[in-house]
C-alpha cells in the first residue's frame, strides 16, 4: 500500500449542539487517498489549535522568520462570544482555508499532524440520541460555496427518505440499507449517489432505493428542457434496458432532463435515452479531473432493475416515457429549425432600383411610397341580399314596401 494522504476537504456545513451546553462544530467531508469519504466534526477552538501547532511546526513557512517567505494559510482567532452569526460567515474562510492546506507542499499537506486532525474519531461517530430533549440544528453550505449569513434564516431541516429495498454496500464509503429504513439526506449530488445518516450510520446511498415519506414523486425533479444544455461523454457507456442510450467515450450530446437519480435523459441527434449522469462533463470544463472523481465509484442502479422493491405508495412515479421524451423533442428541434430558415425573398427587378434619372441602387421615391390595395369585391344583387338577410330584415322590408 502506499502513503496516507488526504485528496480534498469540502466543508459540509455546521451543526448547532444543545448538549452539554449550545456549541457550534463543522462538518468536513474528508476524501482519502483510496477515495474513501469520511464525515468529521470540529469545533472552530480545535481548528485554531491545530492551525497554530501547524505554524510552530513549520515556522519558516508560517513566515514567523520572513514574512515574505509565508505560504500557510492566515486563520483569524476564535471570538470571546462564539455565536451563530459568527459561524455561518466564517464558513467562507474555512473553505479556502482548507483548500490552501490542500495546496501546500507534500511535508505539510501530508504530516502526521494534519492527517491525524481530520481522521474519524469516535465522537464523529455518535451521533445525537433521539431522547434528547432538542435534537441539533443543520445549516448547510450553498452549493456555490458562498457563505452569507444574511442569506440563513433558520436550520436547513434534512430531508426524511425511506429505503424501498434491501441495499448492500459495495465500498467503505457507502451505507447498506434494509426495506424500511428511515434515513436523512445531508446532500444530493447529481450523480445520484445521496449522502445520508441513520442513526450512527453514515455513507453514500443509491437515490434509486429512496423514496420520500409523502409522496411516490419527487418534487425536486425539474422539468424536461428540450433546448438541451451541452455536455461531453467522459466514459463510454453499453445500454442494458430499452430506454438507455450507448454512447462512446468524448461524444457530445444534450442534456433535456436531469433528474435525481443520477440518470438523464440525453438527445445525441434525434435519438433520446437515458444515459448515468457521472459520465456526463460539461462542454468546455476540466474532463481529467471529472474522469478521476469517478474512479472510485460506478453509476447507481436504476429504480427500474431493484427486485422485490416494497414502496409504501399506492402509485408508483410519474415518469415520462422514451417516446413521449422523442416525441416533444423532434417537435422541438423542428420549430427551432423553422425559426432559423431564412425566409424566401422575391427577385427585384434592376428596373425597381432604378432611381430617378435611371441611377441604380437608388430606390424611386414614388415606387417606395406606393403600396398594393385591397381588392374591392363586387357589390352583390339586391335578390342576393334579400335572399341571405334575416327574417326580421324581411319583415321590415316588406312592411316598407
Amino acid at each position: 500500500m502506499g502513503d496516507t494522504f488526504i485528496r480534498h476537504i469540502a466543508l459540509l456545513g455546521f451543526e448547532k449542539r444543545f448538549v452539554p451546553s449550545q456549541h457550534y462544530v463543522y462538518m468536513f467531508l474528508v476524501k482519502w487517498q483510496d477515495l474513501s469519504e469520511k464525515v468529521v466534526y470540529r469545533k472552530f477552538t480545535e481548528i485554531y489549535e491545530f492551525h497554530k501547532m501547524l505554524k510552530e511546526m513549520f515556522p519558516i513557512e508560517a513566515g514567523e522568520i520572513n514574512p515574505e517567505n509565508r505560504i500557510i494559510p492566515h486563520l483569524p482567532a476564535p471570538r470571546w462570544f462564539d455565536g451563530q452569526r459568527a459561524a455561518e460567515s466564517r464558513q467562507g474562510t474555512l473553505t479556502e482555508y482548507c483548500s490552501a492546506l490542500m495546496g501546500l507542499p507534500v511535508k505539510i499537506s501530508r504530516c502526521p499532524h494534519l492527517l491525524n486532525f481530520f481522521k474519524v474519531r469516535p465522537n464523529d461517530l455518535k451521533l445525537p440520541a433521539d431522547s434528547q430533549v432538542k435534537k441539533p440544528e443543520t445549516y448547510l453550505m450553498p452549493k456555490d460555496g458562498k457563505s452569507n449569513a444574511a442569506d440563513i434564516t433558520g436550520p436547513i431541516i434534512l430531508q426524511t427518505y425511506r429505503a424501498i429495498a434491501d441495499y448492500s454496500k459495495s465500498s467503505a464509503s457507502e451505507m447498506a440499507l434494509a426495506v424500511g429504513d428511515v434515513v436523512d439526506v445531508v446532500e444530493k449530488s447529481e450523480s445520484g449517489w445521496w449522502f445520508c445518516q441513520m442513526k450512527a450510520k453514515r455513507g453514500w446511498v443509491p437515490a434509486s432505493f429512496l423514496e420520500p415519506l409523502d409522496s411516490p414523486d419527487e418534487a425536486e425533479d425539474p422539468e424536461p428542457n428540450y433546448a438541451g444544455e451541452p455536455y461531453v461523454t467522459i466514459k463510454e457507456y453499453s445500454a442494458v434496458e430499452e430506454d438507455e442510450v450507448s454512447l462512446a467515450q468524448g461524444e457530445t450530446i444534450e442534456v433535456i432532463h436531469k433528474l435525481l437519480d443520477g440518470w438523464w435523459v440525453v438527445r445525441k441527434e434525434d435519438v433520446t435515452g437515458y444515459f448515468p449522469s457521472m459520465y456526463l462533463q460539461k462542454l468546455g470544463q476540466d474532463v481529467a479531473q471529472a474522469q478521476g472523481q469517478i474512479r472510485g465509484r460506478g453509476a447507481p442502479p436504476r429504480r427500474s432493475t431493484i427486485r422485490n422493491a416494497q414502496s409504501i405508495h399506492q402509485r408508483s412515479r410519474k415518469r415520462l416515457s422514451q417516446d413521449a421524451y422523442r416525441r416533444n423533442s423532434v417537435r422541438y428541434l423542428q420549430q427551432r429549425r423553422g425559426q432559423a430558415r431564412p425566409q424566401p425573398q422575391r427577385p427585384r427587378s434592376p428596373l425597381s432600383e432604378r432611381g430617378p434619372g435611371g441611377v441604380p441602387g437608388v430606390e424611386n421615391p414614388q415606387t417606395q411610397r406606393a403600396k398594393p390595395q385591397p381588392a374591392v369585391p363586387p357589390r352583390p344583387s339586391a335578390d342576393l341580399i334579400l335572399h341571405r338577410c334575416s327574417e326580421s330584415t324581411k319583415r321590415k322590408l316588406a312592411s316598407a314596401v
